[in-house]
């Protein structure tokens, strides 16, 4: 897939998220997320901090943490975070059409949208509309990398098979069921692991551990 692609799925992306957002109560922002510790309001201000990233203060965060990149995150996430929700919501939405991004490959930003999406979704019980080119694009990303969030050694020796989308990966006993929610488990979740079934599932459980 194309940078320009990946962009046209992150820019939908973005919006998606904006809308899930504008229909919070403010119980539900005060939720815990599927990512950590964070709640749904400290993970929504991780979008909007990823979404307004740039190379240049990417670095300059690095430094100021120690080249602590999970220090970073977390830092940026909960000042983001502290911003009344509809700040975040409509900062974000100025955000589906700009380009700017930290050091990284594009499709690192599609992953972060698509996969701390769903961390909120999940949480306050909403159904995703993710589409399915982008959930591809992270599957085909996260299968093989193991920093920041330990995917590859996570479903290392297990067999993984959507069974709404032609995606398989790896070998070993199976794990089945919805393609986005074999994106969350991947990427550390246990919300998702109820989604989905197979021998491997009790591996991948026993493999779970906070994750941003």
């Amino acid at each position: 897939m194309d940078d320009g692609t990946t962009w046209q799925l992150i820019h939908a992306e973005r919006a998606s998220i904006a809308d899930t957002l504008d229909s919070l109560s403010g119980t539900d922002w005060s939720k815990p997320s599927w990512c950590g510790d964070w709640s749904v309001h400290v993970t929504a201000g991780h979008i909007l901090a990823g979404a307004e990233q740039t190379k240049g203060n990417f670095m300059k965060g690095m430094v100021t943490s120690g080249f602590r990149f999970n220090t970073l995150m977390d830092r940026e996430a909960r000042r983001a975070g502290a911003l009344p929700p509809a700040e975040i919501i409509s900062r974000l939405r100025a955000r589906t059409t700009t380009t700017n991004r930290p050091p990284a490959p594009v499709v690192t930003m599609l992953g972060e949208v698509v996969v701390h999406s769903q961390d909120i979704r999940g949480a306050v019980g909403q159904s995703a509309n993710t589409d399915p080119d982008a959930i591809i694009a992270c599957l085909e990303m996260y299968k093989g990398a193991n920093f920041p969030v330990g995917t590859k050694k996570r479903i290392d020796g297990v067999r993984l098979a959507a069974d709404d989308i032609e995606w398989t990966h790896g070998n070993g006993a199976e794990v089945s069921g919805p393609a986005l929610s074999i994106l969350m488990v991947m990427t550390g979740r246990a919300g998702a692991l109820d989604a989905l079934s197979g021998d491997g599932v009790a591996t991948l459980r026993n493999r779970m551990r906070p994750t941003r």
